[in-house]
């Protein structure tokens, strides 16, 4: 198994007439889901009234599912521009908001091991990190509806294992995760590198992460 980008030769899923979303069955996504106490509430409600206004000017509607597939049928610059929503939401999770109960090395420990668990059976995963109060990581060999399958179960079964851990119940995942296609292997190595780099960015020391990098 092995990394795969977007291969104009290969079949490629079709939707609202005739414009392709770029979704093939083994696509590689840079993904991104965060704890239910990682961003202010009204920093959060004003990040999402601007993000669906730009979608909106765009002909798409942001309450429709496959809004993200419409995303990728943008121009260059428009994808661009559309990046710097995330970049926002990334910047407000590096400040380190909520409980950051990520730090604690045995809840870490939860995360990175649901991560590597199907690692060359269902997946091919790439690098991660697991920050105090999100998640970082490259996966590949899935299509886009087997990938958020997939992150919906990392999701659900991480939460169950961290709530025992801490004798709680209820939410511990935002329930939105973020995730965006990787078109060429330039792109996939920003990726790492940005994975790579962001503990740096958000100043932790060692202990207060885990990092994992692909070697293969």
């Amino acid at each position: 198994m092995a990394f795969q980008f977007f291969n104009p030769a290969k079949k490629v899923s079709m939707t609202h007439g005739h414009l392709p979303h770029w979704d093939q069955e083994d696509a590689t996504y840079f993904i991104t889901w965060r704890t239910a106490d990682s961003i202010p509430k009204e920093v959060c409600q004003r990040w999402r009234s601007e993000r669906d206004a730009w979608l909106a000017e765009r002909g798409i509607d942001p309450t429709a599912k496959d809004w993200r597939r419409r995303v990728e049928v943008l121009c260059d610059e428009e994808r661009k521009d559309f990046r710097r929503f995330s970049k926002a939401l990334e910047d407000e999770m590096d400040a380190c908001h909520g409980e950051c109960l990520l730090k604690r090395a045995e809840l870490a420990e939860i995360v990175t091991g649901a991560l590597r668990f199907f690692d060359g059976s269902r997946y091919m995963l790439g690098d991660f990190v697991v920050m105090p109060n999100h998640v970082h990581l490259l996966v590949g060999g899935l299509a886009r509806d087997a990938m958020l399958k997939q992150v919906e179960s990392w999701k659900k079964w991480s939460a169950m294992k961290i709530n025992e851990v801490l004798g709680r119940s209820g939410r511990f995942w935002q329930d939105e995760s973020f995730d965006h296609l990787v078109r060429s292997e330039a792109s996939f190595e920003k990726f790492r590198q940005y994975i790579a780099e962001n503990p740096v960015k958000a100043g932790l020391r060692s202990g207060e992460f885990v990092a994992w990098r692909r070697e293969e």
